[in-house]
């Protein structure tokens, strides 16, 4: 599949571990910065949620001009994905070294399973956040790094269907925010879950 910076991508020939999403790497005062600005978005976005808080407040609060913040974070799309980087990265270390059956020792089935109940509590934990993140812009959502990692997982996991990739894309699908959130006031959480996990066992019969 070419690469395209505005769809899903493939990375059939990449290692999962190197798909992973890395710690950012920079001075100690920017570490510094980006620390207070992420508390105090994380906590703004709690108290009065995301859609009422501006980059001019989490500015202010993190003590940092704005200037900066714009240049760290672009828009406050992009300090949504960087506040979900850590707990991607949580997720992501239980798939390569967890315990089973979301990290290796399970077979296919009981690990996709209970990858599409890890990610279900990470995304509702955070659902505000990650769909500002996978919608800010057309395509948002496969650019994010961590897409990339989930779809390679799924894929492996899905080996043996006639086209693992697709059927990788298609369980994601289900899992995006944008879908999840319309139908929790539908459905519930329960049948959100119970959906998932059957949609999971599928693609591998």
């Amino acid at each position: 599949m070419a690469r395209d910076d505005t769809g899903p991508q493939s990375d059939s020939a990449t290692p999962l571990e190197l798909l992973r999403t890395p710690p950012p790497k920079e001075r100690a005062d920017a570490a510094r910065n980006r620390a207070a600005v992420l508390e105090a978005a994380g906590r703004l976005f709690a108290e009065r949620g995301v859609e009422a808080v501006s980059m001019d407040q989490v500015a202010a609060e993190a003590g940092v001009g704005k200037g900066t913040l714009f240049r760290r974070f672009g828009d406050k799309a992009g300090l949504a994905a960087a506040l979900l980087d850590a707990r991607e990265r949580v997720l992501q270390e239980a798939i390569l070294h967890g315990p089973p059956p979301l990290g290796p020792g399970a077979g296919e089935e009981e690990r996709l399973v209970a990858f599409t109940g890890a990610y279900l509590d990470y995304l509702l934990e955070h659902l505000a956040l990650v769909r500002m993140s996978e919608t800010a812009s057309p395509g948002a959502r496969y650019r994010i790094g961590a897409y990339r990692f989930w779809h390679r997982h799924i894929a492996v996991l899905a080996h043996g269907a006639p086209d693992p990739e697709y059927a990788a894309h298609a369980v994601l699908a289900a899992l995006s925010a944008e879908h999840v959130a319309a139908l929790l006031p539908q459905l519930g959480e329960e049948r959100v879950r119970e959906g998932s996990a059957r949609l999971a066992r599928s693609v591998l019969r």
